[in-house]
C-alpha cells in the first residue's frame, strides 16, 4: 500500500486517523423508551417520559437494539462480549435532559473487528477498536426565534452503534473507503439505513500529523462529519494545518472542532484535554447485559451474504469480472435488483451473468443517472429486464433493436414483448428479404464494390452499415454477415 505523505516545508509528513462512526441502529423504537424513531416527525412530538427525564422514570432496554448491534459484529467478524454494561457518562447540555448520556465505555457490547477496504493502491485490512451501544441526545434549533434557541428532543434516546476504528488509516481515500465499506455492510446487515444526509451515520475524526516513523503527534477531534466527501476533506484541510502550525513554530491543540462544508475548513469548538472528566459509573439502573448462545446462533444464522463474500461468488459463479462484482455488490439494493433479475430469467451462471451485469452497469445505470433516480426508482422492473435479456438471447432483438426497446419501456413501463409486437420491432433472419436488400445496396455501390473487390477489404464495414440502414436496423446482423462475405465474393 503506498503512503499518503504531505510535503511541508521541513520535509515529508505522514497522517494517522481514527474514526468514530456513529451509526443510528435500525428499530422502531428508542433504545430506553417505546417512543418512535421515525425521521421528519413534527419537533418534540417523538418523546416520552424517558427521553424527557421526567422524575422516577426507569429506562427499559430495547432488545431488537442489541440484537442489531451484536449482528454487526458478526458482520464485522469482531469479537462479542456476551456479558455487557451500561456506564452513565455526565455531561450537561441544553440538548441533553438527563444531564447523562448512558453508553458503553468499560465493558462494550463488541470488541476487536477489522473491516477490509479497497483502494487504488490495493487493499488494506483496517482494525475496528470496539462498538459500543449509547442514546442519542437532542438537537439544538438555533434559527427558530432572534433571541433564544429552541430544543428539539425527537433523536433523544434514539439508539446509536459507536464504531471505533484503530488509528490505522493513513489517507483520506483510506477513510473514504472505509466510510463507503463500513455503511454497505450495515445496509446488507439492516442494521443501520446509512442515511448520511438524514444523521443516521456520521463520524468523529481523529487526526494527527508525525514526521515519517516519528513520534504520534497531538491529535484532534473533528465531530459530526455528514457525508463521505466531507469526511475527506476535513481530514485533508485539518492534517495540513497541523502540519503549517508545527512547522511554522505552533502547536497542536488537542480539541474538539467542527467542520465547515460551505468553506472547506475545519475550525475549533471547545478545548478537549485529557483531563476531561465524565465521571463514568455503572448505570444503577440497568442489571448487565448477559447474551444466551441460543441468542448469539440466533443472530449468527439471521445474517444475510455479505458484500465480500458476494463479490467473490459472482466472480466465481457468474463469471464476472472483478470490476462488475464491485460495482453490483457495493449497496445492497443494486445487490437485490440483480438478484432478481437473475432470478427472473430462469437462467443460471455465467450463460446469464455476463451479459446481465454488462446490461445493468451501462445501460440501466446509465438510463437511471439520466434520469437523476436510483435503482429502487427504476421505470423498468427486474422481471421486464430479464423478458429484455431473453428477448436479446432467442435473436429477436438485435443489439441495436434492445436499445430501441429499452428507451420506449423507460418511457411508458410497459412489457418489452409487448413493445415488440405492436410496434414491428422484431429482428429478422428471413434470408429471402435479407438477401433482396444486399443486391440492392450492391446494386447502388458499384464502385465501391469493386474498390472491396481489388482489396479494399475496410469496405466491408460500409455495406453492413447499409443493409443494416436500409432494413431499419432489424436485420439479424450475424445472417447480413455471412449473405455479404457470399455475395461479395
Amino acid at each position: 500500500m503506498s503512503t499518503y505523505r504531505i510535503q511541508g516545508a521541513t520535509g515529508e509528513w505522514e497522517v494517522v486517523i481514527g474514526l468514530e462512526v456513529h451509526a443510528q441502529i435500525t428499530s422502531q423504537a428508542k433504545l430506553f423508551s417505546g417512543a418512535s424513531t421515525e425521521f421528519g416527525a413534527e419537533p418534540n412530538t417523538q418523546v416520552s417520559l424517558v427521553d424527557a427525564a421526567m422524575p422516577g422514570m426507569l429506562p427499559v432496554l430495547n432488545g431488537e437494539c442489541v440484537r442489531q448491534a451484536v449482528r454487526t459484529g458478526m458482520a464485522l467478524e469482531a469479537r462479542i462480549n456476551p456479558s455487557s454494561r451500561f456506564d452513565r457518562k455526565n455531561y450537561f447540555y441544553a440538548d441533553l435532559p438527563q444531564g447523562y448520556q448512558i453508553s458503553q465505555l468499560y465493558h462494550p457490547i463488541v470488541g476487536e473487528g477489522e473491516i477490509e477496504i479497497e483502494t487504488e493502491a490495493g487493499t488494506k485490512r483496517v482494525g475496528v477498536e470496539r462498538i459500543h451501544i449509547e442514546q442519542d441526545a437532542g438537537k439544538l434549533m438555533h434559527d427558530q426565534h432572534p433571541s433564544f434557541s429552541y430544543v428539539d428532543l425527537n433523536r433523544s434516546g434514539v439508539a446509536l452503534m459507536e464504531i471505533v476504528s484503530k488509528p490505522d488509516l493513513t489517507s483520506p481515500e483510506e477513510a473514504g473507503a472505509y466510510v463507503r465499506k463500513l455503511r454497505s455492510i450495515l445496509r446488507y446487515v439492516g442494521s443501520c439505513d446509512g442515511n448520511m444526509e438524514q444523521g443516521s451515520m456520521r463520524a468523529d475524526v481523529n487526526v494527527s500529523v508525525r514526521k515519517a516513523g516519528g513520534e504520534l503527534g497531538t491529535r484532534t477531534e473533528t465531530k459530526n462529519v455528514n457525508s463521505v466527501r466531507f469526511i475527506m476533506a476535513a481530514i485533508e484541510f485539518e492534517a495540513n494545518r497541523q502540519v503549517d502550525l508545527i512547522e511554522s513554530g505552533g502547536e497542536v491543540v488537542q480539541e474538539t472542532r467542527l467542520f465547515d462544508p460551505d468553506k472547506g475548513v475545519t475550525r475549533s469548538l471547545r478545548s478537549k484535554e485529557d483531563a476531561h472528566d465524565y465521571r463514568y459509573f455503572p448505570d444503577p439502573d440497568l442489571l448487565p447485559l448477559e447474551l444466551s448462545e441460543d441468542f448469539l446462533a440466533e443472530c449468527r444464522a439471521s445474517l444475510p451474504e455479505l458484500p465480500d463474500a458476494k463479490r467473490q461468488r459472482y466472480v466465481a459463479e457468474l463469471g464476472l469480472s472483478a470490476y462488475n462484482a464491485s460495482v453490483l455488490t457495493a449497496d445492497v439494493t443494486t445487490a437485490r435488483w440483480f438478484e432478481e433479475l437473475l432470478a427472473a430469467t430462469g437462467k443460471s451462471g455465467a450463460e446469464i451473468g455476463k451479459a446481465a451485469s454488462n446490461w445493468v452497469i451501462s445501460d440501466l445505470f446509465g438510463a437511471l443517472n439520466r434520469l437523476g433516480k436510483d435503482i429502487t426508482q427504476s421505470p423498468v422492473s427486474p422481471g421486464q429486464g430479464a423478458q429484455l435479456l431473453s428477448l436479446v438471447a432467442d435473436g429477436t432483438l438485435s443489439g441495436t433493436l434492445s436499445k430501441q426497446v429499452f428507451e420506449i419501456m423507460l418511457e411508458t413501463g410497459e412489457d418489452p414483448a409487448r413493445i415488440v409486437e405492436e410496434r414491428g420491432l422484431k429482428q429478422t433472419s428471413d434470408t429471402g428479404e435479407i438477401e433482396r436488400v444486399i443486391a440492392e445496396v450492391i446494386g447502388a455501390n458499384e464502385d465501391k464494390v469493386a474498390e472491396y473487390r481489388g482489396g479494399k477489404d475496410k469496405l466491408f464495414g460500409f455495406f453492413v452499415g447499409q443493409t443494416m440502414k436500409a432494413m431499419a436496423g432489424k436485420a439479424n446482423p450475424q445472417v447480413v454477415n455471412e449473405l455479404l462475405k457470399k455475395a461479395l465474393g
